[in-house]
């Protein structure tokens, strides 16, 4: 059984590895989901995903500047 589309943005989104909506979409579409950009287009949703986003993602330790 496959995982809905939008269920798995949740699961990426949660998961600290999308930094916002456009690796969030990659993501998706590299893991072979259709219809991306239509199922992820109401606002409400990018909302709630690009904010669950920005709370989760870590940088790699190559993204994160030298102190």
């Amino acid at each position: 059984m496959t995982i809905p589309t939008i269920e798995r943005a949740f699961q990426i989104a949660r998961s600290g590895q999308a930094r916002d909506i456009a690796t969030l979409k990659r993501q998706l579409e590299a893991d072979g989901c259709r219809a991306v950009d239509a199922l992820l287009a109401p606002r409400s949703l990018r909302g709630h995903l690009e904010a669950i986003c920005l709370a989760a993602f870590k940088p790699a330790a190559a993204d994160t500047p030298d102190s």
